[in-house]
């Protein structure tokens, strides 16, 4: 990360395939930066906006904006930044690189860990009131166990999208100028660049090795691992295993790390405990002083807030009317309406779709076993690679962009919908399923009574994200290039990619602005209700 690095002696990267092992680690270690970064907001933020009442709301707003600014509209911004940060390194290109995965990761983990908060079962919380925990104990005792499960399956997701976004991560255009990163992103540009389908095979044979390994290694252990925290009464007839978790199990060195873990746990345990209760007692003292400490926080992280966005609000406001006629700006407009059209007929058709296939995986262990890994690749693999088919399909056959262009739109952004009803339905209660049995419950009605409202709270967070992530990706999906041929379809997609490719930093800003408009209006005029309509009917109370 630190070599020597300028603009126009970019590192060497080359197609030859001895060199994708190398490329594929660099990705690995650049998501794996991502993920750990991701966590540590997530749990930080949502925690904030679960706990105070006050506020939520503008945290979550805030969260609507941060999830509606689009990849490529946060790389325009960052990576000048980070490159003057780090002058002549290639520091400050990786930081760009690992902020842009960060961003597509970060919102969809945020929004999993607070919906989990906010649903946590009554009866739960009530027994955590009869053994009067104290509130560290009941958030690691209770909050975060309950959300483990659904924060895997979102941060499996989170991880497929970061792969979804890696070739805009690596390749990246900086006033005009490309900078490719070794990476396997970057080679799949690279190989679209020079339209060498034998490239693009070898980088997919890399993808799927790769996603086998983080899976076998990582993600089906966690998934085992997290079966104990279900809420649940009758146990299951069949548990998920991983071979790497027993071997994990049955290892004396784990074993060992295991009880310094635990020794290290209780005395923290023991610790937080006892500041707990002496806050809470000098609470009881000090209640208004406490009260006037939290609104002079709120008050000022809202006026610092509103600051930044009035200061960049006038900046935007100077640099785009400036330059930009009122007619264009009127036209770019009318552009967001019809990738709104397609965002809402593409997650349509994704959830009558998925929503049944999830269901049935997430109802099954032995088959939520046998597909995970294919619905991983799946979900992992980049739209990018299928722009070749679809440029020679489409111009061989004549065919419209503005309608066959726009299926790339969702084929990275449906898995969201996928992974979030397989990890609903994989937590509705045992008890509950053999209920149904019990009564003979079938067909529409075991549907409409357990599984539907199962599922409810995290199809509607796989839709939002889902959504979210299509207007992501109407950026790549609306723009295509193969070698010197490009195919464009009318959306503020393309715009904001044509303007990127161009260097129009006005354009860019102008695009990004309207775009995330549009998705923080829909957010909150839509998504919002409904979101808190099926975390507050359908919740296990």
């Amino acid at each position: 990360m630190v070599v020597p690095y300028t603009i126009t002696e970019g590192p060497p990267l080359s197609l030859n395939p001895l060199n994708l092992p190398y490329y594929a680690l660099q990705t690995v270690l650049r998501m794996i930066y991502a993920l750990i970064l991701s966590l540590s907001f997530s749990f930080v933020y949502a925690t904030i906006a679960a706990k105070t009442k006050k506020g939520e709301f503008f945290l979550i707003s805030l969260l609507d904006i941060l999830q509606s600014v689009p990849i490529l509209g946060f790389l325009s911004i960052t990576v000048t930044g980070f490159i003057s940060l780090f002058p002549g390194s290639l520091l400050g290109v990786e930081c760009a690189s690992i902020f842009a995965i960060f961003t597509s990761q970060a919102w969809n983990m945020t929004f999993s860990l607070y919906q989990s908060f906010i649903s946590t079962p009554k009866e739960l919380t009530e027994v955590a009131n009869l053994y009067k925990l104290s509130p560290w104990r009941r958030y690691w005792r209770l909050e975060v166990p309950y959300a483990v499960p659904q924060l895997l399956w979102n941060t499996m997701m989170s991880v497929s999208s970061g792969w979804f976004f890696v070739v805009a991560s690596e390749a990246i255009m900086v006033s005009g100028d490309s900078i490719l990163l070794p990476g396997l992103g970057s080679y799949i540009a690279l190989a679209a660049k020079e339209e060498s389908l034998q490239a693009i095979f070898y980088a997919i044979l890399t993808m799927f090795i790769v996603i086998f390994l983080y899976d076998q290694l990582l993600f089906r252990p966690l998934l085992a691992w997290s079966d104990k925290f279900k809420a649940e009464l009758t146990a299951q007839e069949q548990l998920p295993s991983s071979w790497v978790l027993t071997m994990v199990r049955r290892a004396k060195i784990f074993a060992i790390f295991k009880r310094i873990c635990h020794s290290f746990l209780n005395v923290l345990d023991t610790v937080s405990q006892f500041i707990s209760l002496r806050i809470f007692e000098l609470q009881k003292d000090r209640n208004n002083t406490y009260k006037l400490i939290n609104k002079s926080m709120i008050l000022f992280f809202f006026c610092a807030f509103s600051l930044i966005f009035i200061f960049y609000g006038i900046q935007a406001y100077f640099s785009i009317f400036s330059k930009i006629s009122l007619e264009e700006i009127q036209h770019v407009t009318f552009l967001a309406f019809i990738t709104l059209i397609r965002v809402v007929v593409l997650c349509s058709l994704a959830s009558l779709i998925w929503v049944p296939i999830g269901v049935m995986i997430g109802l099954n262990p032995s088959l939520t076993k046998r597909l995970q890994p294919w619905v991983q690749f799946m979900a992992a693999f980049p739209a990018n690679l299928f722009f070749p088919i679809a440029v020679l399909g489409i111009i061989k056959f004549q065919l419209n962009p503005d309608i066959w262009l726009s299926p790339l739109m969702i084929l990275g952004t449906q898995w969201y919908i996928l992974f979030n009803v397989i990890g609903g339905a994989s937590t509705i209660p045992y008890d509950f399923r053999e209920l149904s049995k019990n009564f003979h419950v079938k067909g529409w009605l075991q549907w409409k009574k357990l599984y539907l409202p199962g599922i409810a709270p995290a199809y509607v967070t796989g839709l939002i994200t889902a959504a979210g992530g299509s207007w992501n990706a109407s950026i790549v999906a609306e723009y295509v290039t193969w070698g010197n041929k490009t195919l464009k379809a009318n959306g503020v997609g393309a715009y904001i990619a044509e303007a990127t490719a161009a260097g129009d930093r006005p354009r860019i800003l102008l695009g990004v602005i309207i775009l995330s408009f549009f998705v923080l209006i829909l957010n909150r005029t839509f998504w919002h209700p409904l979101y808190l309509y099926a975390t507050t009917r359908y919740r296990l109370d």
